[in-house]
């Protein structure tokens, strides 16, 4: 499978580094990353993380700026794109159309060509113009997938927090980790 991951400067970049972590482990993925500059920067801010450290998870990786890339044709086949976390202004971009940089450019080939695209939109609270760029999306085939936790696995660490989304996001992949944690009824496991 190819996957794209986005990383876009949004809070939340924890999710595209274990999105990250958890695809790199499976012999079956090839991962295509973008990461913006306000992500590099945001990455950094929240987990010590440099560029080069989320660009080493990857198999191939793309500037931003490259809007003549292969992930800006339909013609390069994949099984979808993940954009974790999803800046607000990357989902109003994707949702218009407005394709300035290969973030968008990659996500609006996914809607065009009918491909997976799950956006983990980071922000609170939702104001009426960005559920109404929800609502369009949704309608376009993108998945809006904020990363809102469950509890009933019972969270002990903010990693199994940040795992709960984004096992989510590979069941939606369907290349599901071996090691989420599922509901099973309250029952014991």
């Amino acid at each position: 499978m190819r996957i794209i991951v986005g990383v876009s400067g949004a809070s939340g970049s924890i999710y595209g580094l274990r999105l990250l972590q958890k695809l790199r482990i499976r012999a079956d993925v090839e991962i295509h990353l973008i990461l913006t500059r306000a992500a590099e920067r945001t990455a950094y801010l929240e987990t010590q993380r440099t560029a080069a450290e989320f660009k080493a998870l990857a198999h191939h990786v793309y500037p931003f700026e490259d809007i003549g890339s292969r992930l800006a044709s339909g013609s390069f086949l994949t099984d979808g794109m993940v954009i974790a976390p999803c800046s607000i202004q990357s989902m109003s971009a994707i949702a218009t159309g407005i394709s300035s940089n290969l973030l968008v450019r990659a996500a609006d080939v996914c809607l065009k060509e009918r491909r997976k695209l799950i956006l983990l939109v980071r922000e609170t609270p939702f104001h009426l113009g960005h559920l109404r760029t929800m609502v369009a999306l949704t309608e376009m085939g993108a998945i809006i997938a904020p990363p809102i936790p469950g509890f009933y696995h019972q969270p002990q660490t903010i990693l199994d927090i940040v795992d709960h989304s984004v096992d989510r996001v590979l069941d939606l992949l369907n290349i599901p980790a071996a090691d989420a944690r599922r509901w099973n009824g309250g029952k014991e496991e």
